[in-house]
């Protein structure tokens, strides 16, 4: 019954949409050393404190992007470069799965503590309604922090940016499947903002191209001493660094582009109605496949079919507004 309600909650807004009258409490779970999408998102982030209330950001390590240290690092370098890097505090979390952590969650120094004991202490000291958060890599320290603290579940609504239900495999949930497993079977507000690479309803279909991101965004963004780039050279505007970051990736289709995935599970916090979302019985991975539970009493949110005209016109007024 609770979660109907949150459904239909959720479901007056479409079409109605007005901007949230108090802040959304917010904490960013990034793998930001992965691709591009992490920076986009997380500048987003930090030039739209009209709408959220951030209150830190907290750092995965995923297959492609390295160790820990290199995400927490290339996550403080957009916050140098968006002027914030004094103002929210920023906690390194996981390098392993949650399979491989969780027995030793008592344990002084477990990976992932800083940030896991970060999320738990956040989320009990919010008390009036729920505090969101938004993993845009893998599941990991979510999953740790409900593990080890189940008392926060319902001080806490999740917002992920992954898989490409209801088919197979993505590079979010392929990074842990079990973190992903044990959510689905918790009872906390879960939402799944879906990637389906190549197809028009997920949040790939939400892409740049290198002439847009030049176009929209030569020097914007406010002004900072040099910061040096992860691909080495240095920058004073995050605008200048977004495109270096594209000019050093591989862009796909006709034109040439790049999704912003990441960009597109707060957009949808800023503005419901810049996707469509529907509630469904929690299904569960088995052997890398979705297997359906339709008669499963616990629900959770799918998000798809994202304008992307609108979100990707936002995030460049966001970014090209910033003090």
């Amino acid at each position: 019954m609770k979660y109907l309600l949150y459904l239909f909650g959720l479901c007056l807004c479409v079409g109605c949409y007005t901007a949230p009258a108090d802040k959304i409490p917010i904490i960013v779970d990034t793998d930001a050393n992965n691709e591009l999408d992490d920076q986009h998102a997380l500048a987003y982030l930090f030039f739209n404190t009209d709408i959220f209330d951030i209150k830190g950001i907290t750092t995965n390590a995923t297959f492609s992007g390295g160790a820990i240290e290199g995400h927490t690092a290339e996550a403080r370098r957009v916050m140098q470069l968006c002027d914030v890097a004094e103002k929210y505090p920023l906690l390194s979390g996981a390098d392993q799965n949650f399979d491989s952590i969780a027995p030793r969650l008592q344990t002084a120094g477990f990976d992932g503590q800083e940030a896991v004991d970060f999320i738990i202490e956040q989320a009990l000291a919010h008390q009036d309604g729920k505090l969101v958060l938004v993993p845009i890599g893998k599941l990991t320290n979510i999953a740790l922090a409900l593990k080890k603290a189940p008392e926060i579940k319902d001080h806490i609504r999740i917002v992920w940016l992954g898989s490409n239900y209801p088919a197979p495999g993505e590079y979010n949930l392929d990074n842990d499947p079990s973190a992903v497993n044990y959510l689905l079977n918790q009872e906390v507000d879960f939402e799944m903002v879906t990637v389906r690479y190549g197809e028009a309803s997920g949040s790939d279909a939400v892409r740049a191209t290198q002439a847009e991101i030049s176009r929209q965004l030569k020097g914007q963004g406010p002004t900072v001493p040099p910061v040096e780039g992860r691909h080495g050279g240095t920058f004073t505007t995050f605008g200048d660094y977004a495109i270096d970051l594209f000019s050093k990736i591989d862009l796909q289709g006709d034109p040439p582009s790049r999704a912003l995935y990441d960009l597109v599970a707060l957009a949808i916090l800023k503005n419901p109605n810049w996707g469509s979302v529907k509630s469904m019985p929690a299904p569960q991975l088995i052997d890398q496949e979705w297997q359906e539970r339709p008669n499963n009493q616990r629900k959770i949110l799918i998000w798809e079919n994202f304008d992307q005209e609108a979100i990707l016109t936002d995030f460049y007024e966001s970014v090209q507004g910033a003090p």
